[in-house]
């Protein structure tokens, strides 16, 4: 009888990198392999949300088996602030034998390879160690995958003191240097500088990449990736673009449907414009900014659905107070044509719905392919990382946004909201964007169905992966 093959993922402690890793776990599945998830319990972490959210995918998947590592000790929680990325990187280091030691006792099981989240690649090295193939997934987009070759480059000015002055990236049009991974790579000699680079330096050690996008959506960025001089004096592992992994897997074990989607039900086709910005505590405005959106909303006389959280400087997951947050008389004018949302919406959902005209969003990868697999035109309000680069590639190549002016200055005016609204729902630039979301969405069904861009290139991963267990097998038998 033929042993059970199995993968094993690795997913990092972010809702936007473990979903879509949970949504390649159910792809493996349906091609017959068995899974394993290997987890970093989320109480490490100070965010009540993601572990919600873990706890509600292992509930909706009993085919996937869940296996919290055993905890390491004097472990501090992560916090965000200036220093996380570093914290980050140092506790999932001191993980990397609980992880070697889970994976030994795997072995019986047949392991075919291992996908470790891409910000996790340092676990690389204690996967290989048993002679496993080690793989990565690298949850944000193509092209800001493709801008490694350009931070990795030495010497020359930190990218704060460069602005936005346009780099030339191989294979791209000119990005200004404030855009590439935002504040991280602001200080050459900071501790989350330093960190960062030996994260990105690890990327060619990985058997293959899987990244969540799909050809045709970013084909110049695909292309860079495939050319032999992308990493100049590197060779980079093969590429494998498999998305769109989107769908609500993340709101798995949500019994009721939300309050909103019956709002919904009762407005016009494609009449609403939808606001959110991310997963709770990343999401968050000042109360001058939230005040700003909600004149240009009302302004603006149309529809909408406005998921609103706390600002910032409270603690993320507080419910938000907003007859004290919005202005005097907001609410009770626009009852009826508007409906804000405390804290979270079901944005797939949302998204897809009839009456969702027009998405505006932080630029969030996962936000983006929702967008775009629901054929919703978007305006792009960035705050932080590799979403500024996300923009440029949506409103240029994409052409299916437009950008809020202001969100570089820290504060988008009342008038650009009314404006950047009034634009996508009312005037023929409004109706080109939806043109080409609608053919986007189109695009992105043709790539994941039978023959397409996706599909096959996940074909190709599962074979590669196959040849590199036969030729570990054929190498075990020769030393025996």
């Amino acid at each position: 009888m033929e042993k059970e093959k199995t993968v094993v993922l690795y997913p990092g402690l972010f809702v936007s990198h473990y979903v879509p890793m949970m949504q390649l776990a159910r792809a493996l599945h349906d091609h017959g392999y068995a899974v394993s998830v290997a987890l970093i319990d989320p109480a490490v972490k100070e965010d009540i949300a993601f572990g919600a959210v873990v706890r509600r995918v292992a509930a909706s998947m009993p085919s996937v088996r869940f296996h919290t590592l055993r905890a390491v000790k004097d472990t501090p929680k992560l916090t965000h602030d200036a220093r996380f990325m570093v914290r980050y990187l140092d506790l999932l280091s001191r993980y990397n034998e609980r992880l070697h030691d889970f994976l030994c006792s795997m072995l019986a099981r047949n392991v075919h390879d291992v996908v470790v989240d891409s910000v996790s690649n340092e676990a690389l090295r204690v996967v290989k160690r048993p002679g496993i193939p080690g793989y990565t997934m690298f949850t944000s987009s193509a092209a800001a995958f493709a801008q490694l070759p350009t931070i990795l480059a030495e010497g020359g000015p930190s990218f704060k003191e460069l602005g936005d002055t346009p780099l030339e990236l191989f294979g791209l049009p000119p990005i200004p240097a404030s855009h590439l991974l935002g504040e991280v790579l602001e200080d050459l000699d900071s501790d989350t500088y330093k960190a960062t680079m030996a994260l990105l330096c690890r990327i060619p050690e990985a058997d293959g990449t899987l990244v969540n996008t799909f050809e045709s959506l970013e084909a110049r960025a695909v292309a860079a990736l495939r050319d032999p001089l992308c990493v100049p004096g590197r060779v980079l592992p093969p590429v494998y673009c498999v998305g769109a992994f989107v769908g609500s897997i993340a709101d798995a074990g949500v019994k009721e449907r939300h309050e909103c989607l019956a709002w919904l039900d009762g407005q016009p086709d494609r009449s609403v414009v939808f606001l959110c910005f991310g997963s709770i505590g990343t999401g968050n405005h000042s109360e001058e900014q939230l005040r700003k959106i909600a004149v240009g909303l009302d302004k603006s006389g149309h529809r909408f659905l406005w998921v609103v959280r706390a600002p910032a400087s409270d603690h993320p997951g507080v419910d938000p107070d907003l007859n004290a947050l919005l202005p005097d008389g907001f609410m009770e004018r626009t009852n009826g044509r508007g409906l804000v949302v405390k804290l979270w919406a079901p944005q797939v959902e949302v998204l897809r719905h009839k009456a969702t005209g027009a998405f505006v969003t932080h630029c969030g990868w996962n936000s983006v392919l929702e967008g775009v697999t629901a054929g919703v035109p978007m305006l792009c309000w960035p705050l932080y990382s590799e979403q500024k680069m996300n923009k440029l590639h949506m409103v240029g190549d994409m052409g299916i946004a437009k950008e809020m002016v202001g969100w570089q200055q820290g504060l988008v005016k009342a008038g650009e909201v009314e404006a950047k609204v009034r634009l996508v729902m009312e005037s023929e630039e409004g109706s080109e964007l939806r043109s080409r979301a609608a053919a986007c969405k189109d695009a992105a069904a043709v790539a994941c169905n039978d023959g397409g861009s996706s599909r096959l290139a996940f074909a190709r991963f599962l074979a590669d992966v196959a040849s590199r267990k036969d030729r570990a097998c054929s190498e075990e038998v020769g030393d025996a």
